[in-house]
This record gives structure tokens, C-alpha cells and sequence, in this order.
């Protein structure tokens, strides 16, 4: 198979555009971006606040920032986007601009869904358990939501797994029941007149990892970061506790969890091939601080020569097995407040981007 026939599919987040919920919750005009332009540098070298360049600070109820997004994507070799979806029992959140990319048509360029399947939390205040919005779980619900994505696998531009639409769902091991529920969806699709569809458990948390079958999907998509492999946090234990206070260690350290980005590459290389079918995914970079005060998780000193290096070994690998769909998953596109984006920004520019290009070109 050519190197022609690779797709890679980038997560995006649609969250850059107020709405009522978050104006109640987090105060009037809250979007991604808020947390963005708060934050601060941690330590010295730390790369905060991360901000964009050439598409600014976007609001996507626009189509000109939509487009502006997919010709960026297009020009740098992405295939598609796979956008979060946020479905609780009939009501959906940050719809917006997805309900403008399927009624218009426009951009024209590959996608598909993920539903984002958390309870809303007030976790950037630390107050975890304070639930905003709730995921409840029933038969019923499972059907009104298929009826809905019905409306979405029938677009030409949804991508397709062996010619059935691609839906993932980030935590499966959430819902009660996952293998009634690919059940339902299946009977579903069939009767909207769908007909098969390929669904992926998104492997994000250790419950997800493993055979996809077990709960009725059929295959997963690899999470980065895999939290199960960073291994251990930086400047951790007794004697950095010691140097901490004779003021010889970063505070920082103490309150947040940091990793060197290239330890991170290379722990994620050598994890073995499992015996099921999973889609791979790489990161350029993870810095989650803008969200937290505390508790963060950091991949520090990402560059783009040691992410190129990554996706090029998973280009490799794709390319070199058996499967008929040759798909890379990037996270992601747009998590500007998690520090994973590929869009261009003040410090880096372009260059996440070319060397995306590069290392989907390199064989």
C-alpha cells in the first residue's frame, strides 16, 4: 500500500465560541481561549502562555475561520478532522459549529465524530465532583442518539472504516452497558438504512485498553499521552522533597507533573503491538497547565525534530502491516488550553505542521 493511501485524522476541539452554559458557569464570554491568555510560566524555560499566529484568536460561529482552519490542514497533508462530540440524552453543547459544517456543506474536507462521553465538571476549580451536566445511560437514549449521528454518516464527506462511517466514543468503560449499546447503534444504523458502522473505543484511560470486541466495537484508537507509560514524574521522591527545601528544585515540580517530551517518544515507541486491531495516535506536545493550578500535566522540551521522529516510526509501521485502512490519529488540531495543537503559534510557527508533512512523506 502507498504511501497515498494514509490518513491522518487530527481530534479538534470546538470549544471557541461562547454559549449559554459556559457564560453560566465560567462567567460571560468563556471560551477555550480564556484559559488560554491566563496563563503563566511555571518555571524558567517553561513554554506558557502558548498563543496563536496565523489564525489568531478565531471564533468558530465563522465560516472564514473554519475554512481558514481546513486550507492550513490541507496544505500541511492532514486528512480530516474527527471534531468532539458532546451529546447528554437529547441536548448537545458546542454545537455549533458542526451544525454549520453539516448544513452548509462547507469546508469540504473529511470528518468524523468522537463523543466526548464526561460528566461536565467544575475540574478547573478543582471542585471534580460539582457535576454541571450529567451523562444518564438508557436504551432509549442510545436510540434518539444514533437517529441524530444518523443525519451526520450520511454526509459524503464522513469518513469511512471498510466503507462504514467512523464513530469513536473517548470513555466506553462509562457506560454501563457498552455491548447493548453497539448493539442498539447497529440495530439503529440498520433501520435509518446506515447500515454497518465501525465504531473505535478511544484507548484514554487503562479501562479502555484491550480487545474492542469485548464491548461490541470493532477496533480502538490509541490515546496520547498514554498515561499508563510516562513513567515517573520528574525531580519526584525524597531527595528532590530535601532539595526542594534547601531551594536546590523547581516548586513547580512538586505541584505538577512534569516529563521530559523525548523520554515520553521513546517509551511510546516501544509499546508492543497488540493482538486486536488499533488505530495509533501521536501528540506533539502536552502542557495542560492553562487549565490547572495545580496538578498539571507537563511534556516539557517538545520540539518539532522529536515529534517528526515519532510520526515518522508510526508512518513505518502503519504502512508495514496488514490492515486495509492505513489511519494515524494526531492529537490534536486545536487543544490550544492542553498544549497539543498543530496550528501555528508564536513560538513554533509553522513548523509542528512541516514536520507533519515531512514525516508523512518520509517513505
Amino acid at each position: 500500500m502507498s504511501i497515498d493511501e494514509l490518513k491522518t485524522i487530527a481530534f479538534y476541539l470546538p470549544q471557541y465560541h461562547p454559549i449559554p452554559e459556559n457564560d453560566a458557569w465560567w462567567g460571560k464570554g468563556f471560551t477555550e481561549w480564556t484559559n488560554v491568555t491566563k496563563a503563566k510560566p511555571l518555571y524558567p524555560g517553561h513554554y506558557q502562555p502558548q498563543l496563536p499566529a496565523d489564525l489568531g484568536f478565531y471564533d468558530l460561529r465563522l465560516p472564514e475561520a473554519r475554512q481558514a482552519q481546513v486550507d492550513l490542514a490541507k496544505a500541511y497533508g492532514i486528512s480530516g478532522f474527527c471534531y468532539y462530540h458532546y451529546w447528554f440524552n437529547g441536548k448537545r453543547l458546542l454545537e455549533r459549529p458542526f451544525n454549520d459544517i453539516l448544513a452548509s456543506g462547507k469546508p469540504d474536507f473529511p470528518f468524523c465524530l468522537c463523543w466526548a462521553n464526561e460528566n461536565w465538571t467544575r475540574r478547573w476549580d478543582g471542585l471534580e465532583r460539582e457535576i454541571l451536566m450529567e451523562q444518564v445511560y438508557s436504551e432509549e437514549d442510545d436510540r434518539l442518539h444514533m437517529q441524530w449521528l444518523a443525519q451526520a454518516f450520511q454526509d459524503p464527506r464522513y469518513i469511512r472504516v471498510d466503507g462504514k462511517p467512523l464513530f469513536l466514543v473517548y470513555r466506553i468503560a462509562r457506560s454501563p452497558d457498552p455491548l447493548k449499546t453497539a448493539k442498539t447503534w447497529r440495530e439503529e444504523a440498520h433501520k435509518l438504512g446506515i447500515g454497518d458502522i465501525f465504531l473505535c473505543q478511544v484507548e484514554s484511560i487503562s479501562e479502555e485498553h484491550g480487545d474492542p470486541s469485548v464491548v461490541g466495537f470493532d477496533a480502538s484508537v490509541e490515546f496520547q499521552p498514554d498515561w499508563q507509560l510516562l513513567g515517573s514524574p520528574l525531580q519526584r521522591g525524597l531527595y528532590w522533597k530535601f532539595a526542594r527545601k534547601l531551594g536546590l528544585a523547581k516548586k513547580a515540580n512538586a505541584e505538577n507533573n512534569i516529563y521530559e517530551y523525548k523520554t515520553v517518544v521513546e517509551r511510546m515507541l516501544a509499546k508492543p503491538t497488540p493482538d486486536y486491531k488499533r488505530f495509533p495516535c501521536v501528540t506533539p506536545s502536552w502542557d495542560n497547565s492553562a487549565r490547572r493550578k495545580t496538578d498539571a500535566i507537563i511534556l516539557q522540551n517538545s520540539t518539532p525534530e522529536a515529534y517528526e521522529r515519532w510520526l515518522t516510526e508510526v508512518v513505518k509501521k502503519t504502512l508495514s502491516n496488514d490492515s486495509n485502512e492505513k489511519i494515524i490519529f494526531i492529537n490534536a488540531w486545536n487543544e490550544w488550553a492542553e498544549g497539543n495543537h498543530l496550528e501555528p503559534c508564536q513560538k513554533w510557527g509553522h513548523a509542528y505542521l512541516e514536520a507533519t508533512y515531512r514525516a508523512m512523506s518520509s517513505t
